[in-house]
């Protein structure tokens, strides 16, 4: 698609930013949703096969979603040039949510992103942490906090690497200093509500389990979501705390799930 085309549909966009928000919402919903049941599908064919077999799969399943993840963050690092076509387009997109979006919806966002608010994450790593190990789930426990503890070392590595200046907004309510480039709400919003899914489901009855899927989804979307309409970031920024934060989530995952699966592989 032509540079101009592209700068059209990012005005487009940022004028039905809400609308664009609210259906995408509902598409990544009805995608987790279907995931979890081809998941549980795959699980099935999973706990027929052997230890081995099973740590194989897993493995595998790990270090495509992982590659995806990694080279999604590689696409988008790429294009960020000064001049470029994705910086221009994330121009496009800022100013038009600047112009169209109103007042009421910001100050709504202003709320929302607080979910990925570094205090906020580390007073839930905290209590999670605590009442894991209360729980005696010490394995489970560990693997939080090193979830959460990576990524807060990850994010402003890959900032000081790219050194990204950060959009320009009037409206006031939000202010960050530092790099843009990725956005460590959204990555951090990923992996902790992420990692809350994974916990949910090793702890929680099964009925539990969809609905902690689709929470975790709908919150790091939206996190993520609101740094874009209140412009402390840009779009590129966003996808890539996305990728970032999912390929360290999913690393962190199957590093637990192979580590289990080590473990009854070498049962005799």
């Amino acid at each position: 698609m032509p540079a101009e085309r592209w700068l059209a549909a990012a005005a487009w966009l940022g004028e039905h930013a809400l609308a664009a928000y609210a259906v995408t919402l509902v598409a990544l919903l009805l995608a987790a949703w279907a995931g979890w049941a081809a998941w549980g599908q795959v699980g099935r064919v999973r706990d027929d096969l052997s230890p081995p077999a099973g740590l194989l799969l897993n493995l595998v399943a790990g270090f495509g979603i992982v590659a995806a993840g990694a080279t999604g963050f590689a696409e988008i690092a790429e294009q960020l040039g000064p001049g470029g076509t994705m910086a221009r387009v994330d121009d496009a997109l800022s100013a038009a949510i600047g112009t169209h979006v109103g007042a009421d919806t910001l100050h709504a966002f202003t709320l929302m992103t607080q979910l990925g608010d570094a205090l906020v994450l580390s007073a839930l790593g905290v209590v999670f942490a605590i009442g894991l190990w209360w729980r005696h789930q010490r394995s489970l426990a560990l693997a939080w906090v090193l979830a959460l503890a990576g990524n807060a070392l990850l994010n402003p590595t890959l900032k000081r690497i790219f050194e990204r200046i950060r959009p320009v907004h009037e409206h006031g309510l939000v202010s960050e200093a530092g790099w843009s480039f990725p956005s460590g709400h959204t990555s951090g919003a990923t992996v902790a509500y992420g990692m809350l899914a994974f916990v949910a489901i090793r702890t929680l009855p099964p009925r539990w389990h969809l609905p902690a899927v689709l929470g975790a989804t709908g919150l790091a979307y939206t996190v993520g979501s609101s740094r874009v309409f209140l412009q402390v970031h840009f779009a590129s920024d966003v996808a890539a705390g996305f990728a970032s934060g999912g390929a360290w989530l999913m690393v962190c995952v199957v590093s637990i799930v192979l580590s289990e699966r080590w473990r009854l592989a070498r049962l005799p």
